[in-house]
């Protein structure tokens, strides 16, 4: 496994971790969460993702039993949550300093921790005034409840209002952003975000690295049962597969496929590995419904050396249609 410092803190997080979204208390249960958690552990796997609104809490009791069972020690891991939905009353949902506050609380009482390491306003909250946000998000750092905080899917402009207004008032600014990066999903963190890298060192938690899946191959010939496509409550996510633009992503996974052959690794692996070429990136979140899956994913960091300017250049075509020169990569 490689370490990467998360943005510009003194954190190290393993380059590649694990993720609880779906899959956990959705899609298997505890024992097959243990067999996942336990190969992306036993591969280097420092950082494990949660959320407050996976599986409605279940899946934070899921990640704190494995790890319990696991005797794991709580300092060797990098263990977040993430704030916004937790519930359907009035001040369950979004990220005013009560919700964050009491969303934290409620958060550390399921996953049977004194802290979290890494906490995340899990999206932007049009209704919070961001200051707001700033200070509550601030006091759970100054209290011990969290190490660093950061946002999800925030904007660079309301990320650089949260920092200015962090430093203005003395408070703690965040530290990282867990955007949504993929090949076929790319803007966000390769342009918007781009002066916040060295501005701010703002570290990147990054997930869907598969684009839900698309990327591994397994959509190339058509969607097959069992997938997390076929899920109830996951409907939205046909729907794109389905759409003009997702029957062109296809198409481009599948002319992805003999790069892959050539490399003698998986689609997935190409995928996972390409992230893992954005010095950007500070961890890429992977997840899995099995420990087989899990321990290829982690092959994916022996594919990176292999991803030379020539085949970036090769990719590139594929994805946008048009070739670079191979000097555009490192």
């Amino acid at each position: 496994m490689q370490y990467r410092h998360l943005g510009r803190s003194g954190l190290q997080v393993s380059a590649l971790s694990f993720g609880a979204w779906v899959t956990f208390a959705q899609q298997y249960g505890e024992e097959m969460a243990f067999d996942c958690m336990k190969a992306a552990y036993d591969a280097g796997v420092n950082f494990f993702d949660n959320a407050e609104v996976y599986a409605q809490g279940q899946a934070e009791t899921v990640m704190v039993n494995v790890i319990k069972r696991a005797g794991w020690k709580r300092s060797d891991l990098v263990i977040s949550t993430k704030i916004f939905w937790g519930g359907d009353g009035p001040n369950d949902t979004g990220l005013s300093r009560k919700h964050v506050i009491e969303g934290a609380n409620a958060a550390l009482a399921r996953l049977q921790v004194d802290y979290v390491d890494l906490i995340f306003c899990h999206r932007p909250d049009i209704y919070t005034p961001i200051e707001e946000t700033v200070r509550a998000m601030s006091y759970l750092v100054d209290s011990g409840k969290a190490f660093y905080w950061g946002t999800s899917e925030w904007s660079a402009a309301d990320i650089m209002e949260a920092y200015q207004i962090a430093r203005r008032e003395h408070l703690t600014p965040p530290t990282m952003e867990q955007p949504q990066y993929h090949m076929l999903h790319r803007e966000r963190v390769e342009k918007e975000y781009a002066r916040l890298y060295q501005e701010i060192g703002l570290g990147t938690t990054i997930w869907s690295p598969l684009a839900s899946g698309l990327l591994t191959g397994k959509y190339n010939d058509g969607i097959p049962a069992g997938t997390r496509v076929s899920l109830e409550g996951y409907e939205w996510l046909r729907k794109n597969f389905e759409s003009p633009q997702g029957q062109a992503n296809i198409a481009k996974a599948r002319q992805l496929a003999p790069i892959a052959g050539e490399l003698g690794c998986t689609q997935s692996q190409l995928a996972i590995a390409w992230c893992l070429k954005n010095p950007n990136v500070s961890t890429v979140i992977t997840g899995a419904s099995r420990a087989e899956q899990v321990v290829e994913n982690m092959a994916s960091l022996d594919v990176v050396e292999k991803l030379t300017p020539e085949v970036m250049a090769r990719i590139e075509e594929i994805l946008d249609n048009k070739p670079k020169p191979p000097s555009d990569y490192r």
